[in-house]
């Protein structure tokens, strides 16, 4: 199967709920007007597609020269073990500005040994406040 990753500035919610759902990633899929914020004020949002259907995203906000927080990295669980991950990571970190640009990634404690097994650097000095709903 081949897959065709691209840059998608307008991704729908219907296709970012469906893999939501299907990649097991813990987003508020239930509150539709939620997603669709999220989409329209995310600034990078890379795809990956097999015969045109969604199969993975990453959705990210960034500068493009200096910083990129990639907030969503989803794959459909019947394509995981393809690289789409990986692959997706790799394009964010390119079309935010390469070497120059520092990309974080917050791991849910369910994907902690995705990240070490693709050697994904881990960082000891971040602080956060977590959302309350």
């Amino acid at each position: 199967m081949i897959t065709i990753y691209a840059r998608e500035d307008n991704l729908g919610a219907d296709e970012y709920i469906d893999v939501a759902n299907k990649s097991g990633i813990n987003r508020p899929v239930g509150d539709r007007d939620r997603i669709e914020r999220m989409l329209a004020h995310a600034n990078l949002i890379l795809t990956a597609r097999q015969d045109g259907r969604l199969v993975g995203f990453a959705r990210s906000l960034t500068d493009f020269c200096f910083c990129c927080y990639l907030s969503d990295l989803a794959v459909d669980r019947a394509c995981q073990g393809q690289g789409i991950g990986r692959r997706l990571i790799e394009e964010t970190r390119t079309a935010a500005g390469g070497a120059l640009t520092t990309t974080l990634l917050l791991s849910a404690p369910g994907a902690v040994t995705y990240y070490e097994g693709i050697k994904m650097p881990k960082a000891d000095n971040c602080y956060l406040y977590r959302r309350e709903r």
